[in-house]
């Protein structure tokens, strides 16, 4: 949570600080370091590094697991080197041709700076990326939890110190900045948990052999997400001056929950699926796999509909500085709201997903993977090129794609383990969405009376509290009608906040874990 929003604050001060034309600029200086961090780095991590090395630390001991971890660690490094280099020279026609066409010459080679300075700071960002790897395996999650924190820490202080002098490229030195702390803060818990970095490295390690064995399927599903992901920042700086920075600022709006209720509960899971899959205890993966699922969609539902009621508030609060303006918020909350639409999607998509990795299957999401993104920039193509739409029009595209992956991933999973209990699925899922139905009209009506009867909300304090008020009024509505439905998640969370009380517990997350996911 804190993450997230030292994330929002980071954009804050983006949009206080600069113009969305000069922001557009800093965004797409990112998406080539991303691009190759995201296939050969967070590859290797979500597809097999943690369920390889849970399976050496459960069958070989705590040092054979170790040794493998250096051995990957030397290889994803030095080919992550190599191929940032060969990114570094060729940076100027690959941001010209593919990620930025629609901007002009001058605007290019600004990205193409930022771009250089990004792509060093991403080799740093390695080794904090294996060091949360290796931290999750063993089931500790708050220092790691704690290394985004870092990371847009040292973001922002390059936007507060370093923008007076260098302008948007302060802030590309601040990823730097980040990269640093978000390793760096790592360290004790690594050195305490026993990893040492040892030489001579053994470049041969059958683990090696291993994780490269299954992420060479799922790099052609990584290359296609990241392509896609491309696509949609191009056709973004081809709708209109701006559009790259409205829907990044969208995106990381909806990340924050999908973040917060998805990928936290997805990647606490991951360990947990991979010793079950270890152990041949198959009915155990399916009952973590469902109660995860259902405790996703018991947060998500709500947030979805928090998002596309009061886009305009969210985005004004939030981004809503002397540079950013009107047309600036409804466009970005525009873009928010169709986003929003496929938000409970995509958050189960990454449990279900990490469900396939236990199982060390990477052929089946790649498959669903290369399909959705085919969808997707077919989509978006048609509504941006074509029918000449305006950015929203991607978060449209974005979120049929989601929902239609989730559905696929969904229903291979099923069939993989040998069929979920759907009844368990679907009545729960059925109770939830008429509640967040419920919860929408009960926050649309008041937001709507008090907006254009009580308060005055060109002022920030005011609009502040008619989105406070409103929110908490709808979530009650929503956990009433939860506890008149009988759903079991309430009660699951009821218990977690109890226990979230008392800091002992919490700090013992191996006690939480087996009953919350």
């Amino acid at each position: 949570m804190l993450s997230k929003v030292l994330g929002l604050i980071r954009d804050r001060l983006l949009a206080h600080v600069f113009l969305p034309e000069k922001i557009d600029i800093f965004w797409a200086a990112f998406r080539l370091p991303d691009l190759i961090f995201q296939i050969i780095i967070l590859g290797a991590l979500s597809v097999a590094f943690i369920p390889v090395f849970t399976e050496h630390l459960e069958n070989k001991g705590k040092e054979d697991a170790f040794a493998m971890a250096r051995a990957v660690l030397s290889v994803a490094l030095a080919i992550f080197i190599v191929i940032t280099v060969v990114m570094y020279i060729f940076a100027e026609p690959i941001i010209g041709s593919f990620i930025a066409p629609g901007f002009s010459l001058a605007r290019q080679l600004q990205v193409v700076e930022l771009t250089r300075i990004i792509l060093f700071g991403q080799v740093i960002l390695v080794f904090g990326s294996f060091f949360i790897g290796i931290s999750q395996s063993f089931q500790r999650f708050i220092i790691p939890s704690l290394a985004p924190v870092f990371y847009n820490f040292g973001i922002i202080l390059g936007i507060v110190f370093l923008s007076k002098q260098w302008g948007i490229t302060g802030a590309a030195y601040g990823v730097v900045i980040g990269a640093f702390l978000h390793a760096a803060i790592q360290l004790p818990l690594i050195w305490s948990i026993g990893f040492r970095f040892k030489l001579p490295l053994n470049f041969f390690n059958t683990g090696v052999r291993e994780i490269m064995r299954l992420m060479s399927v799922r790099t052609i599903g990584l290359s296609a997400e990241q392509i896609n992901e491309t696509v949609g920042l191009a056709l973004a700086s081809i709708a209109s001056v701006g559009s790259v920075t409205f829907l990044t600022f969208a995106q990381h709006l909806q990340v924050v929950p999908i973040g917060l209720f998805g990928a936290t509960l997805a990647q606490a899971a991951l360990p947990v699926l991979s010793a079950e899959r270890a152990r041949g205890k198959i009915e155990e993966f399916k009952i973590t796999i469902l109660t995860t699922l259902q405790q996703i969609l018991f947060l998500t539902l709500p947030a979805t509909v928090i998002l596309i009621v009061i886009r305009i508030p969210v985005v004004r609060l939030i981004f809503g500085a002397s540079q950013f303006n009107w047309e600036a918020t409804v466009l970005t909350g525009a873009t928010l709201a169709f986003l929003s639409v496929g938000l409970a999607a995509q958050a189960i998509s990454l449990l279900l997903v990490r469900g396939f990795y236990a199982l060390k299957d990477t052929k089946t999401p790649v498959l669903v993977s290369l399909f959705v993104v085919m969808l997707n920039i077919i989509l978006g193509v048609y509504l941006i090129v074509i029918l000449k739409l305006d950015v929203w029009s991607i978060g449209l595209a974005n979120s049929t794609a989601a929902i239609v992956s989730a559905v696929l991933l969904f229903w291979a999973l099923h069939k993989k383990v040998g069929n979920f209990d759907l009844k368990s699925v679907l009545g729960p899922f059925s109770k939830m969405l008429m509640a967040t139905i419920i919860m929408g009209a009960s926050l649309y009506i008041p937001i709507k009376l008090l907006d254009q009867v009580i308060f005055d909300t060109t002022r920030t304090i005011n609009l502040l509290v008619l989105t406070g008020l409103s929110s908490i009024f709808a979530l009650s509505i929503y956990v009433a009608v939860v506890w008149f439905l009988k759903v079991r998640e309430l009660s699951t969370y009821l218990e977690l906040i109890k226990r979230f009380g008392r800091w002992q517990s919490v700090v013992k997350s191996k006690e939480i874990l087996p009953e919350t996911v």
